[in-house]
């Protein structure tokens, strides 16, 4: 049986921290192994993953990594933002360069910030921080390469990132494949695959080929057919946990899911998996 985690990201508003807290109230007796909080594109939600990160551990009981990124902020700043983590009894983080400012072309670093994701994860290692990065199992969009994309990723476990959690994908043997390249290449922690329940086919496809992944013909072709017929759930549902099974009996022993704050689905599919809910660690008074 996998262990699991999950990722949520920060509310915006009254309703989205209500969406948030029914979220976790109903993935937390999964007994996640770890959940993590996003860090906004250029930084814009740094307040409030702090305090979501805070409020998780305090009130449910859970391990939880913050998400933190280089974009727009001093090498200060980004460590104060670690230490407030620490302070609040994290010592997980999620270390990504992370996507520039809307409206950008691209990534520029702050002119006092850390110039990549490889010098800010060597910074959080020093001050004792559990480290978690990215991979990209279809490639990331700027590299140059599939060769120069794994040898960034060695670089950034080299630099004292534990486990690296993979981009979403939709075919197995594209993980497989690259996850037999990182250990030719010589990288031997965990390599992690990110799952996302497909909640909108519409907004995944997009999303999907706008950071390079993959998608099957068939199952393009299956989500045409299931949202004219009213079942893209059911489709979701089985695609997902099928993928999660593959993965399983190719010997992944964690699965890492991606819930948009949304936890139907990825119930649904851990359920199919087998996983059985524990009472709920805590409920938000």
């Amino acid at each position: 049986m996998p262990t699991v985690s999950f990722e949520f990201f920060p509310p915006k508003s009254l309703e989205g921290s209500f969406r948030l807290w029914d979220c976790v109230n109903t993935l937390a007796p999964l007994a996640p192994e770890w959940v993590s909080v996003t860090y906004g594109a250029g930084g814009t939600t740094r307040e409030l993953t702090r305090e979501a990160v805070a409020t998780l551990g305090k009130q449910f009981g859970l391990r939880v990594a913050g998400h933190l990124t280089c974009v727009d902020a001093s090498r200060e700043e980004t460590l104060e933002v670690a230490r407030g983590f620490k302070a609040a009894g994290v010592t997980d983080i999620v270390a990504l360069r992370g996507d520039p400012p809307k409206g950008a072309k691209g990534f520029v670093p702050h002119p006092d910030g850390f110039a990549d994701s490889v010098e800010l994860i060597a910074a959080l290692a020093q001050e004792d921080f559990t480290v978690r990065v990215g991979c990209y199992p279809d490639v990331h969009p700027e590299a140059a390469s599939a060769e120069a994309d794994i040898a960034w990723l060695k670089r950034k476990i080299d630099a004292g990132a534990s486990e690296a959690i993979s981009q979403f994908f939709f075919d197995a043997d594209s993980f497989l494949r690259f996850r037999d390249r990182c250990v030719k290449a010589g990288i031997d922690a965990p390599i992690v695959p990110g799952l996302l329940p497909i909640e909108d086919w519409t907004k995944a496809s997009k999303f999907a080929r706008s950071c390079g992944a993959y998608i099957p013909d068939d199952l393009a072709a299956a989500f045409e057919v299931a949202l004219r017929d009213d079942r893209a759930d059911l489709l979701a549902i089985a695609q997902a946990a099928e993928l999660a099974d593959r993965l399983v009996e190719e010997g992944c022993e964690h699965l890492h899911f991606y819930t948009l704050n949304r936890p139907e689905l990825t119930r649904d599919v851990c359920s199919a998996l087998g996983l059985v809910p524990e009472p709920a660690l805590s409920r938000v008074a």
